[in-house]
């Protein structure tokens, strides 16, 4: 049995063309980040580490893998916006991807609208159909078994606004399916979408 498992221990390596662990948590929601600096300079980034923790409040957040321009102006301000990327957005999300100077802003570059948030100083995607406002709740740098902090850092914060294009509430009920999510997979360029297709419910026991 074990002779068609394939094991590996991640700190001597996993012996693939490409490390399968990104593609095994996966697919993953995608933490399109706005952010504005202490000076005002707008910043716009997609996350592939990006979840949601908690209900109530709510509470969403990222990993930023080196300390990147989004880090360093939620560290100054205190405050960031999720924007929902969407199928039709994708071409625009991947270009908020390029490495460029912090005085270089993404939703420029990406050919997208800022507009005006209601509780936080960053702005939003206009074209993007669901946003978060949140303000940061906690930064914690990650550390391996060994007690070691790594490059990385765990940025949570509690939405204090949502905005939710009116067209994906049906009878009040917010449609995922229809939304066009997309969300990060694994290998060097895949992406997934939901649709109506993927869609199956099953109710807890009672």
């Amino acid at each position: 049995m074990t002779a068609d498992i394939h094991t590996y221990e991640p700190r001597l390596g996993h012996g693939l063309p490409h490390d399968p662990f990104n593609a095994i948590v996966g697919p993953r929601p995608i933490g399109w980040i706005s952010t504005q600096s202490a000076t005002g300079a707008l910043n716009l980034a997609p996350y592939s580490f990006f979840t949601a923790f908690n209900y109530v409040p709510p509470i969403v957040g990222f990993a930023s893998i080196g300390a990147k321009d989004t880090l360093r102006n939620i560290e100054a301000t205190g405050e960031f916006v999720w924007n929902l990327a969407t199928h039709d957005l994708a071409d625009a999300m991947n270009q908020s991807c390029a490495a460029v100077p912090p005085e270089v802003s993404e939703f420029e570059l990406a050919g997208l609208t800022p507009l005006a948030s209601e509780k936080v100083r960053p702005p939003r995607v206009a074209e993007s159909p669901v946003t978060f406002e949140c303000r940061s709740t906690q930064i914690v740098q990650l550390q391996g078994i060994d007690g070691e902090k790594v490059p990385t850092w765990l940025v949570l914060g509690e939405v204090v606004a949502v905005h939710i294009a009116k067209a994906l509430l049906k009878d009040g009920v917010y449609d995922t399916a229809g939304a066009g999510h997309i969300l990060r997979g694994g290998g060097p360029a895949d992406y997934f979408t939901v649709g109506p297709e993927q869609l199956f419910r099953m109710h807890r026991p009672a």
